[in-house]
């Protein structure tokens, strides 16, 4: 069938405390490890997950796909990999946690269940995470090797270290997202404490509420270079909440920000909000799969015209999972029955020294991303299952 321009057929963690979650307390909390890490001059990497989940039908294949800026414009500039699945394994669920682990980490089923919130799983990954690998290997303050994050999964915001006993949280990542900037904010009005009683109450409730959502202990006060760019944010949309951007488009804004003033090595954008479909609107699902579009050509646009990124920028975009394609299901597009189409999902590298126009028609695991920014960064995802995907690569 045609598809725009091509044709294609269709260990629980090291560092425990008694009676306590593990945390940054056990750790460094982001400081660099007694080594002394060499510095990084490869490109830099910019993960896109295409999440909240997509099927290729919407996306890749078919006579029109709601991400046609990602399809017609950006995969001419690279590889794109329309056959990628993720393994149908015992244990291994199609979900958001699960596949951004999956990206992070190379593995399957490497990590621990430490409890829930509602109905989301707290997960914490036994395997080191991209984000570890790069800070160990290179000296990239924790600032720039970033996690963007939707403010409706907070829970994803503790992914971005693991448990093996050489790495861990002394090389994770910084995270920025709403819940983030909403525990500056409660913090900077009751340090200035200007705001009436009632309101400095109303923000130490909201801040000691927000605190017990930090199940592993690693979004305590931030760093100056964090602060400032929390404060210019208030600064420019202030503290009701009603100007900023919301959803996905809020991720974009972020990372945007962050491109320009934190210059990030390493970066993942979790976008989510094509999985707003749970409530059974299938045009909640279409629409946002052409607002992360949209970003992605805002993204690749603040790029091109950076001189410290332009020319030296891999984009990686990659689902978390797929959907399912039962047409007789009371609310269409789930995810969590672990049918086929769950599992099949897409990949585009483009970027220095990937291969462009090229179609990557085979079989191609997802664990295989993790192991090839590996090679494409210049480090060893030791603990990856998939392998590097060397044809990519010139």
């Amino acid at each position: 069938m045609t598809t725009g321009w091509w044709q294609h057929d269709g260990n629980r963690s090291a560092c425990v405390q008694p009676g306590a979650h593990r945390s940054a307390r056990c750790g460094t909390g982001g400081r660099r490890g007694p080594h002394t890490a060499r510095a990084y001059t490869g490109p830099n990497v910019i993960i896109v997950r295409f999440g909240g989940g997509v099927r290729r039908s919407e996306t890749i294949v078919g006579k029109k796909s709601y991400a046609p800026y990602m399809l017609n414009v950006l995969a001419r500039r690279g590889t794109l990999i329309p056959n990628m699945t993720i393994a149908q394994l015992d244990g291994v669920d199609t979900s958001h946690a699960e596949g951004t682990l999956n990206i992070l980490t190379g593995r399957y089923r490497g990590y621990s269940k430490v409890g829930s919130q509602g109905l989301a799983p707290l997960l914490e990954p036994g395997a080191p995470t991209l984000f570890e690998y790069v800070r160990k290997a290179f000296d990239i303050p924790v600032h720039q090797a970033l996690l963007v994050n939707g403010e409706d999964r907070p829970q994803e915001e503790y992914l971005t270290y693991g448990g093996h006993a050489h790495y861990g949280v002394s090389y994770r990542s910084e995270v920025i997202g709403l819940f983030r900037y909403k525990l500056h904010k409660f913090r900077r009005i009751l340090e200035e404490n200007t705001a009436s009683e009632a309101e400095l109450t109303e923000a130490a409730k909201q801040l000691k509420e927000l605190k017990a959502q930090d199940y592993r202990g690693t979004a305590g006060d931030s760093s100056p270079v964090m602060e400032r760019f929390w404060d210019t944010w208030r600064a420019q949309y202030g503290d009701t909440g009603l100007k900023n951007p919301r959803g996905d488009r809020l991720l974009t804004e972020l990372a945007v920000k962050a491109i320009r003033e934190l210059k990030p090595r390493l970066m993942m954008i979790n976008y989510q909000d094509p999985d707003y479909v749970h409530w059974g609107n299938a045009s909640h699902y279409t629409r946002a799969i052409g607002i992360i579009d949209q970003g992605l050509q805002r993204l690749v646009d603040t790029v091109d015209l950076d001189p410290a990124y332009r020319g030296r920028t891999v984009f990686v975009v990659v689902p978390d999972c797929g959907r399912d394609a039962n047409g007789l299901m009371s609310v269409p597009f789930q995810h969590h029955f672990n049918t086929r189409s769950s599992h099949e999902i897409f990949g585009l590298f483009f970027g220095p020294g990937i291969a462009q126009g090229k179609v990557l028609d085979k079989p191609v695991d997802q664990t295989s991303v993790a192991t090839t920014i590996g090679a494409i960064m210049g480090f060893k995802a030791s603990g990856a299952e998939g392998r590097a995907l060397s044809e990519i690569l010139t």
